[in-house]
């Protein structure tokens, strides 16, 4: 008995090695990824938008939390985390002109999105979830059911930036209201079922947004017999298995580059509410192919280079498929908020791998 024990105490640490030289090798695709990225960021930080920033902020969370948490079991992880470091220091700096820049460039968005302008807002997992294929929707809608508008309106509510009027007769307005704020438009809207694409991420980031600035009781209020048991994370499960199922006939049908940019934000999102079957392996690979070599972008298009995409023509190249939302083409091709999504999914990869070492961390049943 003595010897299968040692047996097989051998095969494991056998396996423990192969495994360990392949995910660092993995390791190091995802940090000069995100270093590349980086020094995108750090030559175009006076141009790059909100929304594009917000994904590098998500990205430094999680790679700060990976540098906490780095396990220091060889030199070769050391060395790792040592460049890790060294890229956590760069994107402090770009990341304080690249907000400096946005609101400049945006002050009223930049104002009503302040809070979320900072990688300490953002909670990285710390155990692990998955999707359950039985919550995916027997049908969903054609077009998109989120109206921008009214959604950024909910998530400033629950921020406690939303700009709300006085009663007087100047009738002045006053920012930094009382956070945590839910309207009935906004749950409704929230909780909807059957919306597809980016809907459906940007339902699930208002559950975020609302766990992460400390509010509870977001459903308080809902009198509907058949929501009567839904939890926040009842609605999150709900709305990543459906993301789930899109991911997966995305790519069973063919990821075009078209919808690489709903893809990788799915993987983002849903990977930072803890759902670790986003973290496939594969689709990490499709994600780095799509990183634009020459200057470390995501979503480039060299056919436009030097010109600004207005939202007609980004509503013509992708009809009935996307929200209206503030996207900017860069002066180099570059998109600027398929590249912070791509950089946040990127940057919850290196988190996953690197907690999936630690057991108590490993999906839950």
């Amino acid at each position: 008995m003595r010897a299968l024990g040692l047996q097989l105490a051998a095969v494991l640490v056998l396996i423990a090695a192969v495994s360990g030289g392949s995910q660092a090798e993995v390791i190091d695709d995802i940090l000069g990824s995100l270093s590349r990225a980086a020094s995108f960021l750090e030559r175009q930080h006076e141009q790059i938008n909100l929304d594009g920033v917000l994904g590098y902020f998500m990205m430094q969370a999680e790679l700060k939390e990976a540098i906490r948490t780095w396990p220091h079991s060889d030199p070769v992880s050391w060395a790792q985390r040592t460049t890790a470091v060294a890229l956590a220091k760069r994107l402090d700096q770009s990341l304080e002109k690249a907000a400096t820049a946005v609101q400049q460039n945006d002050p009223k968005y930049y104002r009503e999105f302040e809070p979320v302008m900072s990688w300490s807002f953002y909670l990285i997992p710390q155990t692990w979830t998955s999707t359950d294929p039985s919550l995916v929707y027997s049908s969903t809608m054609t077009n998109e059911c989120y109206d921008e508008q009214l959604g950024d309106k909910c998530l400033t509510l629950l921020l406690g930036t939303c700009r709300r009027r006085r009663n007087t007769r100047k009738n002045k307005k006053k920012t930094n209201g009382t956070p945590c704020i839910v309207t009935k438009a906004c749950r409704d809207t929230m909780t909807r079922f059957g919306c597809p694409h980016y809907s459906l991420s940007h339902q699930l980031f208002y559950f975020m947004i609302g766990q992460m600035k400390g509010c509870t009781n977001l459903l308080k209020g809902d009198t509907r017999a058949s929501r009567a048991n839904m939890t926040e994370h009842s609605y999150k499960k709900i709305f990543c298995s459906n993301m789930m199922k899109a991911n997966q006939d995305l790519i069973k049908d063919g990821l075009t580059d078209q919808m690489a940019d709903i893809f990788m934000e799915n993987i983002l999102m849903c990977g930072m509410a803890g759902f670790s079957d986003f973290y496939k392996a594969d689709w990490l690979q499709q994600i780095l192919r799509r990183q634009d070599e020459e200057v470390g972008c995501f979503g480039r298009d060299k056919s436009i280079i030097s010109q600004i995409i207005g939202d007609e023509l980004l509503k013509e190249l992708q009809p009935h498929r996307r929200v209206k939302r503030r996207e900017k083409i860069l002066p180099d091709g570059c998109s600027s908020h398929t590249t912070g999504v791509a950089v946040g999914a990127v940057g919850g990869y290196l988190n996953y791998y690197l907690t999936e070492q630690d057991i108590t961390k490993r999906p839950l049943s």
